[in-house]
């Protein structure tokens, strides 16, 4: 049971997150964060993030992960490496509960993210870890000298199409256009790279293989023929989908779950705020994503305040 109450809990510890760690923490609320992978969230498997700003040379994503956490531990905030399984507002104030046991808080910033959107195609399940991955930073390195194929035609997608190029022989990249959807600059680098080439007009309809991943069915979507491709692995970058199973009927949220707020990044539940992917209407940048966190966090001090005055300490 929960034995002492927080002035805010904050679920989820990517650039949103942190960042509202950091603001909460160096007011002198109490803040305790959630996070039930690594800090950092999806930036933390980034290679090399390029438009931070401060970093002219780039930082890797496993640095300004690291930086940001030990900054939010510096200022004061808590940690808690557990997955949160529900909240719910209980006499003036929020319980949230972990697999471990349940924390109190009187304020709420929900910046629990997203995770990597799957195929939902026959064998994809099966050979997840035997060949099909989601992060190009984990698993690209265990594709040295092999073929490897990319689903999606995004940012994301061709950035990490790029990363991987650096251990596979080849790269293909299959996609359901007949062009991409990437950045100019991100797709002149892909389209002169040797390593790359594109399968157009496509989609994987199952992954097959015996004990590992060993070829992909894929389809093409204007002629509908079927027809295999061999590789060693698939990656698979067409998106995400936010993490707010636990919060449904707890705040509003659109069709495809993302949390909706106003313009001061409050929800529908008085003391509960939301940022960085999670929300409704996100850029899913990580300088966008710290920004709402500082927002979120300023709003929160100042609905603390209107609840229980702290005579204007800072």
């Amino acid at each position: 049971m929960a034995d002492k109450t927080y002035d805010t809990i904050i679920i989820g510890a990517g650039g949103a997150g942190l960042t509202a760690a950091i603001y909460t923490a160096r007011s002198l609320l109490s803040t305790l964060i959630f996070e039930k992978a690594s800090p950092g969230g999806q930036i933390s498997t980034t290679d090399i993030v390029e438009n931070y700003p401060g970093f002219p040379k780039g930082v890797t994503g496993g640095e300004i992960s690291s930086f940001m956490e030990e900054q939010a531990k510096h200022c004061g905030a808590e940690f808690v490496y557990d997955e949160v399984l529900s909240v719910k507002k209980e006499k003036g104030s929020f319980l949230v509960a972990s697999s471990e046991r349940s924390y109190k808080s009187l304020s709420l910033i929900l910046a629990c993210g997203s995770s990597p959107r799957k195929l939902n195609v026959p064998g994809e399940k099966e050979f997840s870890g035997k060949g099909v991955s989601y992060c190009a930073t984990c698993d690209g390195p265990l594709y040295k000298n092999k073929q490897i194929a990319i689903v999606g035609g995004g940012d994301s997608a061709i950035q990490e199409t790029l990363y991987l190029t650096r251990f596979a022989e080849r790269v293909t990249v299959i996609h359901r256009r007949d062009k991409l959807r990437a950045s100019i600059l991100l797709q002149k680098r892909a389209f002169s790279n040797p390593k790359i080439s594109f399968l157009w007009d496509s989609v994987v309809t199952a992954v097959e293989g015996s004990k590992v991943m060993e070829r992909l069915k894929v389809k093409n979507v204007k002629t509908g023929s079927e027809s295999f491709v061999r590789s060693d692995g698939l990656f698979v970058f067409i998106g995400h989908d936010p993490e707010t199973s636990f919060l449904k009927g707890f705040v509003d949220m659109d069709e495809a779950g993302y949390v909706i707020v106003n313009d001061k990044f409050e929800t529908s539940q008085a003391g509960v705020f939301a940022c960085g992917e999670v929300r409704h209407g996100a850029t899913k940048q990580l300088v966008a994503c710290s920004g709402e966190g500082c927002i979120a966090a300023l709003a929160s001090e100042k609905y603390l305040d209107e609840q229980n005055p702290r005579g204007g300490m800072k």
